[in-house]
């Protein structure tokens, strides 16, 4: 059966604004950013879902443990870091409609942290604020039929697949399938959905703003308990999922220097290009920038330049 869930006004302003934003990334041929870039989001991502989870690593430990380097702290929170590692770089080759990469997955992420990882608990549990009960999760005994049901309503309904990872990641957290690791389990299962949509999202950290909000976070799952919906818990999310790609956008917040744009610009574009076309992914700067940002291209031999005043072509060296 379909888990319940209201469509609100805010639900369908949201909808529209991410919508609209996606089209604009795709507009500017920013969907997939330079190798650079997405590697400090997955490690923003790392950093955030795990900080969640209590994990004590700070982003510059995780980039070293990315870069294969030795890392001073906790046994526990190197291992979560070096299994997240492993997942995200792999995230390509789970399906999210799969019972199998589901397992998979958290086999990969909880290796060595709980006992048999990949399967669902069979005893009961409960989450705790201090002493006092926040959620009771269903009995152990029917875990696989909800699991089942919430995949059916994943791979069966035809609710857009913002909605879609929305539900999933409350209802997982509600059901609660493994000891430990639903949290992290339920952040990336929405990624992997929302990767079904759109490509962007495997590089978009929202779990980040999830870090900064987590009272709110865990205020939207107690409220949508309360009222048997996961209405409220989709308006957080797809408002977090807004502002995350409002950032995404945001290169004036972004201190980029002409370096990083060109290599974000050559990750993208591939044969001769123009100014115009090396303005048009980079819409806030200007022609004087543009040109310096050429130029300093050519001088460093990133760039070949051909051809005079408005004819004036460019390459990549490599």
């Amino acid at each position: 059966m379909k888990p319940p869930y209201e469509i609100t006004t805010n639900i369908l302003k949201l909808t529209s604004s991410i919508s609209e934003k996606v089209g604009e990334i795709k507009a500017n041929y920013i969907s997939r950013p330079s190798p650079q870039l997405r590697k400090q989001n997955k490690i923003k991502t790392i950093h955030s879902s795990l900080k969640i989870e209590g994990n004590s690593l700070s982003e510059e430990q995780i980039t070293a443990l990315v870069e294969n380097k030795r890392v001073i702290g906790a046994k526990k929170d190197i291992l979560e870091v070096m299994n997240a590692i492993e997942v995200y770089d792999k995230i390509d080759s789970f399906n999210p409609f799969s019972y199998k990469s589901f397992f998979k997955a958290h086999k990969m992420l909880m290796r060595g942290l709980v006992e048999n990882p990949g399967k669902y608990r069979i005893q009961g549990v409960g989450i705790f604020q201090g002493s006092q009960i926040t959620h009771l999760a269903p009995p152990a005994q029917r875990v696989p039929l909800l699991m089942d049901n919430l995949f059916q309503y994943l791979n069966k309904f035809d609710d857009l697949f913002l909605i879609k990872s929305c539900v999933f990641h409350y209802e997982m957290e509600f059901i609660h399938p493994f000891l430990d690791g639903n949290g992290r389990m339920g952040r990336l299962w929405q990624t992997l959905i929302l990767m079904q949509e759109h490509s962007v999202f495997e590089y978009l950290p929202f779990e980040t703003l999830i870090n900064k909000t987590q009272k709110e976070y865990y205020n939207a799952l107690e409220i949508s308990d309360k009222n048997g919906n996961s209405t409220i818990f989709i308006e957080y999310m797809l408002d977090v999922l807004d502002k995350s790609l409002t950032t995404f956008l945001d290169f004036n917040n972004r201190m980029i220097t002409s370096n990083q744009r060109l290599e974000y610009f050559l990750s993208l574009q591939s044969g001769e290009f123009t100014r115009k076309d090396f303005m048009d992914v980079f819409k806030d700067i200007s022609s004087s920038t543009a040109t310096r940002d050429l130029a300093k291209g050519v001088k460093n031999n990133i760039l070949e330049r051909f051809g005079k005043d408005n004819k004036t072509k460019y390459k990549s060296t490599t």
